[in-house]
């Protein structure tokens, strides 16, 4: 084992009830794109138990490296050296994917950058999507959420005021928010799967029609 691998307790508790979904969402043989892959604990337990997926790694251009001793320990050959995302610059660095897997990022990032997040995603499987197959051009979000204004617990609210108190951009997103934000981008709302500790998994996928707002 790596000597410096970093480590998240939260990762290592919601993987097993995250890849259940995961599962069912990327049944057929794809690229699945990890905005802000962090750790690496998620990418190195997914494609070990979803062999048939190439999970590309990604995050922020500060840190995108963080995951590597995840990477490098697992050595396995279905995930990709992690690419630098800005997802407020245009282009994208990245050819092609079908998939996307993002989580704990919509509550992290500034709400312009939430905008940027759905509109690359968006573009992305728009190039790549299959008309006729539904299991291709969708977008796994995982967090806490926000319904009509409200936190679904007490704890959430108090994680949200703690968010807000170390910066001023970050906090809980309101669901409603996200999908007009998704529908302008060619995305509709398929699942929303709940998962321990408060939070959702949220499954999008791309639409063969813009759908009116």
């Amino acid at each position: 084992m790596h000597p410096k691998k970093p480590f998240s307790q939260a990762c290592d508790n919601n993987k097993g009830p995250i890849l259940d979904t995961l599962r069912q969402v990327f049944t057929a043989p794809t690229t699945v794109l990890e905005i802000g892959t962090g750790t690496g604990q998620h990418a190195v337990h997914f494609a070990t138990h979803l062999p048939h997926l190439y999970w590309q790694t990604s995050d922020h251009p500060n840190h995108y490296q963080l995951c590597q001793p995840w990477l490098i320990d697992a050595g396995l050959p279905n995930i990709g050296n992690p690419i630098a995302l800005n997802v407020s610059q245009e282009p994208w660095p990245l050819m092609e994917f079908s998939g996307v897997f993002s989580a704990n990022t919509a509550h992290i990032m500034a709400w312009h950058e939430v905008e940027a997040m759905f509109a690359g995603v968006g573009r992305g499987l728009a190039d790549s999507a299959v008309p006729e197959n539904e299991e291709r051009g969708q977008f796994c979000l995982y967090g806490p959420f926000k319904y009509n204004g409200d936190f679904t617990s007490a704890s959430n609210q108090s994680f949200d005021q703690h968010l807000r108190s170390h910066a001023a951009h970050m906090g809980i997103r309101n669901i409603e928010s996200l999908i007009e934000l998704a529908q302008s981008h060619g995305m509709v709302l398929a699942q929303d799967r709940t998962m321990p500790a408060n939070n959702q998994l949220l499954v999008w996928r791309t639409t063969t029609e813009p759908e009116a707002l």
